[in-house]
């Protein structure tokens, strides 16, 4: 099975460049292309990729706003951030969003098709420089005596779906107060253990109590 591959940018000529360079890669085949994020949105959604490489900077809708809600409507599609800038605030921006990997568009070709290979995998890639500026950030938390909280590597779906696992929604239940389907929850649940580093329901629950999270659910 070939690497299917969506590519969202608002250039054309970098839109073919790739098209023909990932072409010509065994293991992979281009579905589709988008020039701005309302387009890679809908293409997304239409298409079931298996990964998106997406420009940062895209008229209208930008990478980062398209990122955030393709992860929420189907989190098993991985996105590749293709950007001009080796910035921290771009870095931590995406991952939050729910990227699986940043690379500089001054990258070598080989390392994008890495790249490519390894997000598909289901690890994340991060450009060197971008490696040393969250092994930076991690340091200067570890000296200031920071905990670093897993909460924190939660998407703003994967939080509002964690309580309602935690107070006993079913799956089903859960699709329809949220518009999506089954399998994306579970696919949310499964993502939501591997990022708190949880492996049974008993743990999930005393997280969340720890947390206040089911306090505040029940709130509203």
């Amino acid at each position: 099975m070939k690497i299917r591959v969506l590519i969202a940018d608002d250039h054309h000529v970098v839109r073919s460049g790739l098209s023909m360079l990932i072409g010509s890669q065994d293991d992979m085949e281009v579905i589709g292309t988008a020039s701005d994020g309302i387009d890679a949105y809908h293409k997304a959604l239409e298409l079931k990729p298996d990964v998106i490489i997406m420009d940062v900077n895209m008229p209208g809708e930008n990478g980062l706003s398209a990122t955030t809600k393709i992860k929420a409507m189907a989190p098993e599609i991985e996105i590749l951030i293709l950007t001009m800038h080796d910035n921290k605030e771009y870095l931590f921006h995406m991952l939050k969003a729910g990227a699986s990997g940043y690379l500089l568009k001054n990258a070598h070709d080989s390392d994008l098709m890495n790249a490519i290979r390894t997000v598909h995998s289901g690890a994340a890639y991060l450009y060197p420089s971008a490696a040393k500026i969250l092994i930076e950030e991690f340091v200067t938390k570890v000296e200031r005596g920071a905990e670093t909280d897993q909460y924190d590597l939660l998407t703003e779906r994967e939080k509002e779906i964690l309580p309602l696992i935690t107070l006993g929604y079913s799956y089903k239940e859960i699709s329809e107060k949220l518009y999506v389907s089954v399998k994306t929850v579970e696919s949310y649940k499964m993502k939501i253990m591997e990022k708190l580093q949880l492996k049974t329901r008993p743990e999930l629950i005393n997280y969340a109590l720890k947390k206040g999270l089911l306090e505040a659910e029940k709130e509203t």
